[in-house]
């Protein structure tokens, strides 16, 4: 499981560089935009949920003319970011927030955008329950997450020195599309692709990965230090696994989009609108 307030911590830190080492960022982002053209859309309010500092904003704003784009994230450090980069012609909120939680009103946004936010929320059943309450019937959340395949260099590498986890777990495509019809949400329509990213150094590797906040979050990790000789020992199995000098870690993205229908009235609630009673006259 993993732990929410460390999450935002390590996000806060990481605010100032990680516009140094959003690459991952950037293409998912590009791959999500484009999976978006094809759909036909008329959207007033549109939820970056995930924001980080706000690199879909502008885009978003140029997709969704007329809309109001809302970037929402649980780092506050983040936000302020986002909001340096806002056009002053473009309708934009920053609102620090638990994807959870959100505090908007049931059926009130028409698309929800969210890029490589749920690799880190461990179960994301409460985060597509949310995203089924706020958005309105035939709204579009479309998201972009890292599958299981991910990272699995440096998770082999950790397992030659230890039994702990040191690698976020993530779920595969077929759960995260029985996740969004439980919570609600229809037709998901779900496809993979692959990223190869290399690095001639492990410093430079670990670098990128404290930058962007994707260090270790576990709730469960080791507790205390990890120690500099089994760290030196994973680096020296991760070196010895390296082909041709590189160390390539291999990426599975996942992207995704489903609707909204509506909010489901309770079966044991019934309600009627009175307006459509028939009036008997005497």
């Amino acid at each position: 499981m993993l732990n929410t307030k460390h999450i935002r911590q390590r996000f806060e830190r990481a605010a100032d560089r990680f516009d140094e080492a959003d690459f991952v960022h950037a293409a998912t982002r590009e791959g999500l935009l484009s999976r978006l053209d094809p759909l036909l859309i008329e959207a007033k309010t549109v939820v970056d949920l995930g924001a980080a500092t706000g690199a879909a904003n502008r885009s978003l704003a140029k997709r969704f003319r007329a809309a109001h784009v809302i970037s929402v994230d649980l780092a506050r450090n983040m936000l302020i970011k986002a909001r340096a980069k806002k056009s002053w012609l473009s309708k934009a909120s920053f609102v620090q927030a638990d994807a959870r939680a959100l505090p908007f009103p049931d059926e009130s946004v028409d698309v929800i955008f969210s890029n490589l936010l749920l690799p880190w929320l461990g179960d994301p059943d409460p985060v597509f329950s949310e995203v089924a309450r706020v958005l309105r019937k035939g709204g579009v959340f479309a998201f972009a997450t890292l599958g299981p395949d991910s990272l699995q260099e440096i998770a082999r590498a950790w397992g030659q020195v230890d039994d702990n986890v040191h690698v976020n777990r993530f779920p595969d495509m077929h759960n995260l599309g029985d996740g969004l019809v439980n919570a609600g949400l229809s037709d998901p329509v779900l496809d993979v692709d692959r990223l190869s990213v290399s690095y001639t150094n492990t410093d430079r590797l670990f670098a990128d990965l404290t930058a962007s906040g994707a260090r270790n979050a576990l709730r469960d990790r080791t507790k205390g230090l990890t120690g500099r000789r089994r760290f030196a020992a994973m680096v020296t199995a991760l070196d010895e696994a390296a082909s041709s000098g590189n160390i390539a870690l291999d990426l599975e993205l996942v992207y995704g989009h489903c609707w909204g229908t509506g909010l489901k009235n309770d079966p044991g609630n019934f309600k009627i609108d009175a307006n459509r009673i028939p009036i008997r006259r005497p």
